[in-house]
């Protein structure tokens, strides 16, 4: 993988750089995201009768080959749950359709370059020796913003968890002095409304350039099944409740940990060899490329473009934690603090790495840790992490 220098420059990051260090934490560390992803899970596992339904509904036997294609596939078990439920949902209508006979199926996993595909197809290899519902397998190095197959080849398209992560930090964000400068923050929740409009039009740019490939792509006829951090129909925050808003990892602990780093920064000079100060101006260059959209935004995108209809949609809150592991960290904060640290590095600490440096990048999130773990409060109010998921048909 190519790499910018370390740090990058704020106008770096939001313009050339964001494609090669978007990712998910990868290996199978404390902090990766292969052993972060539980409520990823959960969130698959709820909406996967809407997955199923579409599928069954669908006519896709003109050809004996099934293409198959997760966009924004990270790596782990979440991946390949999702394709065994196609290819085992469609072998089992296609068997009683024709009473038998021969159907292959192929299955991309689709990630930028930045993504850890060794680790990827490591864990599928493995998993096929044992799996009798094989089907074949290739990775695709690109873009879901971007085209990554020929015209009507894919018969099923799913994203899990992706498509909220922006292809770009909105560049008015990062103007300094001007509106749209989100001055203090890291992140759009609690923003000026200004700043909210720039991530707002980021994302329906997003979700137009996401749609318009998939129609390229897609048979006539094919499903196109969506799962994304999203929020409540409605609201104007990023959740919906004031509890989420207050305990989310993008949030408040966040925001504190990188201004303890500020604070802290001259101590941090003195005491670690050639460890670069931390200012507010390196602060405000850092925004997380994340929207959570709400049901309206995304059928108003479907409309804009035309080509798919939308079969169901649903927005669901997914609890952050089982009431056991909720009870249990209750008695040990620093378990409870080192587990929400490990939660939001899987998602994000392959940018802030880059943008840091590894030694500051350590420094941040040890700050992190220390918040979550002496903030008593978080132990006594639950966070919800919302998402959106639709299936549509792919149409004339």
């Amino acid at each position: 993988m190519e790499s910018p220098s370390l740090p990058v420059t704020a106008k770096d990051w939001t313009s050339t750089s964001l494609h090669r260090v978007l990712c998910m934490q990868g290996g199978e560390g404390d902090v990766s995201y292969v052993n972060n992803s539980d409520c990823q899970a959960l969130a698959i596992t709820l909406c996967k009768p809407i997955l199923i339904s579409s599928l069954q509904s669908i006519k896709l036997f003109t050809s004996p080959i099934i293409r198959i294609a997760d966009l924004g596939c990270a790596t782990g078990s979440n991946t390949f749950d999702t394709v065994d439920t196609v290819v085992e949902t469609l072998r089992q209508l296609f068997t009683t359709v024709y009473g038998g006979g021969s159907l292959e199926f192929e299955a991309f996993f689709c990630d930028l370059p930045s993504n850890d595909f060794n680790m990827l197809f490591r864990l599928l290899s493995e998993k096929q020796k044992v799996d009798s519902s094989k089907y074949f397998a290739g990775g695709v190095a690109g873009s879901f913003y971007d085209r990554l197959f020929p015209r009507g080849t894919i018969h099923v398209a799913v994203s899990l968890s992706a498509l909220h992560w922006l292809s770009q930090i909105p560049e008015k964000v990062l103007e300094k002095g001007s509106r749209t400068w989100n001055k203090g923050k890291t992140w759009i929740e609690g923003a000026k409304k200004e700043v909210v409009d720039a991530y707002t039009e980021q994302s329906d740019k997003d979700l137009d350039d996401f749609l318009k490939c998939r129609k390229e792509e897609m048979v006539e006829g094919g499903v196109l099944f969506v799962l994304m951090g999203g929020r409540p129909s409605g609201s104007s925050s990023q959740f919906g409740d004031q509890d989420t808003r207050a305990k989310h990892p993008f949030t408040t602990t966040m925001e504190q940990a990188w201004q303890d780093l500020i604070d802290e920064g001259p101590f941090l000079a003195f005491a670690l060899i050639n460890l670069d100060l931390i200012d507010e101006e390196t602060r405000d260059g850092f925004n997380i490329p994340a929207y959570m959209r709400s049901p309206e935004e995304v059928a108003a995108g479907i409309d804009r473009i035309g080509g798919f209809k939308i079969e169901k949609m649903e927005y669901m809150k997914i609890v952050e934690s089982s009431d056991e592991k909720h009870e249990e960290w209750k008695k040990d904060p620093v378990s409870y603090g080192r587990a929400r640290t490990n939660l939001v590095q899987a998602a994000i600490r392959p940018m802030v790495d880059v943008y840091l440096g590894p030694d500051l990048c350590d420094e941040l999130f040890k700050r992190y840790e220390n918040r979550v773990s002496t903030t008593r409060e978080f132990l006594h109010i639950t966070c919800f992490f919302g998402v959106v998921a639709f299936s549509a048909i792919r149409i004339e």
